[in-house]
């Protein structure tokens, strides 16, 4: 293949008469995209040494799929026949189709052999991109949602440190963690590259939302986390180049046309006229320090309706109030936004946030007892130990945000009882993070059902130990236990119980959902190696779940759809 293709074509942002294609390209150029005897083109702008495009297709026909090449500067780039893999498509979505999603997080970018796989196991997704190119009968999704630590600049692979040794003195703050703009441009590029997942990348519409690792570690888990990191000579540096490089290489494709026409950025890349390109570095490192500083100044939140069925994605990252008077996951300005969009009128409610909602009560409990100690309900000793306890093991997900927590759950229930409009099916909270799989619901016995879907991970699986341990902590002792430290702390009963209704799963998987008859399908998928093939995995069904709505689904709350022995077979990998 030509060399002035770097990443992409990827497809990102699709409704039913456009679609955004984003690339990266080797020079200043002229991107244009060809389907259906029609072609549309975008010269890139500059950020950083690195030049990108986006090309919007638009005037497209609903539910139509087109084959599409790719041409910069005249001169044909993409699809390179010697892959082997299918031509890319331009998918719209057919007005009424029932939404297909397939979703999860957390993944790195080590090589897909035997070494890779012995440490990480199969990457799901290039697994599920190879039994999407064979032509069998896997149904394509109308969009994958990528919810979370799609890079990992705190802890990076081999190839990633051979890049940075290249460069400067990996001995030297900030060592094998990324620095600059530069080292973030190489590892998205270790992660997207692999001929299968780039075909993937170039045909699925995809979403992204980052999570802690896209940053760092524990990324705005306190305030007395970000004083620390900010004490250093590199975390400036680092933040304005991860959110930087995340607006580029993410959120700019999460948006819609005409949200793109109401970002300051992008108005400025699309007006621009003529001459040289436009370089943005500037204005893009500004914008980045000034959304780190105040986060209200920007959202990178977002909302999409697919006819019936709502998916809301929510940042719970960026958007935290760390001030300890009013410690919040989502401060006042993305609050105010969720509970706008938290609403009724839909068949079924999706809620993705990288962090699961609705933990295994065990961990719920633990991380609510820990945050009421770390703010000072045992006194100031407690509250240190606390918080170096909070930053150890990272207990810093919903339930170590009680306000926020509670606040959300009263939407989700004024939403199932039809407090909100007419109540949907489901409210479903779709997460990862936490490298491991499973399902929960609320008890309820009327209204709504209310059901946390978590997928984790894609690929980066936990050592065996550490398995075994969070299984303790989410499902043996921690509950009781949990609850009777967090009550000692003063910390309020969460406002409804849920139960484990499937899971846990730790193996490497890539979820997926899908709006059917009966109510909401979701299945979970890993890949298995066969006969020491290790760059052919076969994409294998770990466990499905049908949650039925309640006209459909009669005496049970859940009907399963669970393989036994392929369960188990899929465990042992």
């Amino acid at each position: 293949m030509t060399t002035s293709l770097v990443l992409g074509p990827m497809m990102r942002y699709v409704d039913e008469t456009s679609a955004s294609i984003w690339v990266e390209t080797r020079s200043d150029s002229r991107v244009t995209v060809r389907a259906g005897g029609r072609d549309w083109a975008a010269r890139t702008f500059a950020v950083h040494g690195h030049h990108y495009a986006l090309v919007e297709a638009d005037g497209l026909e609903p539910g139509t799929v087109l084959p599409y090449t790719l041409e910069i500067d005249g001169e044909h780039v993409w699809p390179d026949s010697a892959t082997g893999f299918p031509p890319p498509v331009i998918a719209t979505l057919k007005p009424g189709k029932p939404l297909r999603l397939a979703y999860g997080s957390c993944r790195t970018s080590v090589p897909h052999d035997e070494s890779g796989n012995r440490t990480h196991g199969v990457d799901s997704l290039r697994a599920y991109a190879l039994a999407m190119a064979s032509g069998g009968d896997l149904p394509w999704p109308d969009l994958v949602a990528f919810l979370g630590d799609q890079v990992y600049a705190d802890l990076t692979s081999e190839q990633m440190q051979q890049f940075i040794r290249a460069r400067r003195d990996i001995d030297e703050p900030p060592g094998e963690e990324l620095k600059d703009y530069e080292e973030y441009a190489h590892l998205y590029n270790l992660a997207w590259s692999d001929p299968a997942n780039r075909w993937l990348l170039s045909t699925l519409p995809s979403a992204m939302i980052f999570d802690d690792h896209d940053i760092r570690d524990d990324w705005n888990a306190s305030l007395s986390w970000k004083r620390e990191m900010e004490a250093t000579t590199w975390w400036h540096g680092r933040i304005v180049s991860g959110l930087a490089s995340y607006w580029v290489y993410q959120h700019l494709g999460n948006l819609s046309p005409q949200e793109r026409h109401d970002d300051a950025i992008w108005q400025r890349i699309a007006g621009h006229q003529g001459g040289a390109e436009l370089d943005v570095s500037a204005e893009l490192d500004s914008f980045a320090e000034r959304a780190d500083r105040d986060p209200e100044s920007y959202r990178w939140s977002f909302c999409r309706d697919f006819g019936d069925t709502r998916l809301i994605v929510v940042d719970s990252r960026a958007a935290r109030n760390l001030d300890p008077e009013a410690r919040a996951l989502l401060d006042d300005d993305e609050m105010a936004w969720l509970d706008g969009r938290m609403r009724g009128g839909f068949r079924h409610l999706l809620v993705a946030t990288s962090l699961p909602f609705l933990l295994p009560m065990g961990l719920h409990h633990v991380e609510s007892w820990n945050e009421a100690v770390s703010e000072g309900a045992w006194g100031k000793r407690p509250a240190r130990a606390g918080e170096k306890l909070r930053q150890a093991v990272d207990l810093e997900h919903w339930a170590a945000f009680q306000k926020s927590f509670q606040d959300v759950a009263a939407m989700a229930a004024a939403v199932a009882d039809g407090k909100r409009g007419p109540s949907p099916e489901t409210v479903t909270f779709l997460s990862g993070d936490v490298h491991f799989s499973y399902v929960a619901e609320v008890e309820r016995s009327s209204g709504s059902r209310i059901i946390q879907a978590v997928c984790s991970p894609i690929r980066n699986p936990l050592p065996r130990l550490m398995r075994y341990f969070g299984a303790v902590m989410a499902y043996g002792l921690a509950s009781p236990v949990g609850a009777m430290v967090a009550r000692s702390a003063r910390v309020p009963d969460p406002p409804f119980r849920w139960k484990r209704v499937e899971g846990p799963w730790f193996n490497n998987n890539l979820a997926s959902l899908e709006v059917v008859p009966e109510g909401l399908k979701l299945w979970w998928q890993t890949g298995v190696v066969e006969d020491g093939d290790e760059l052919h995995p076969r994409l294998e069904t770990v466990a499905s779940v049908i949650v039925a709505s309640r006209e459909e689904r009669g005496s049970p709350r859940v009907g399963r759809g669970l393989d036994r022995l392929t369960r188990r077979r899929a465990e042992r990998t």
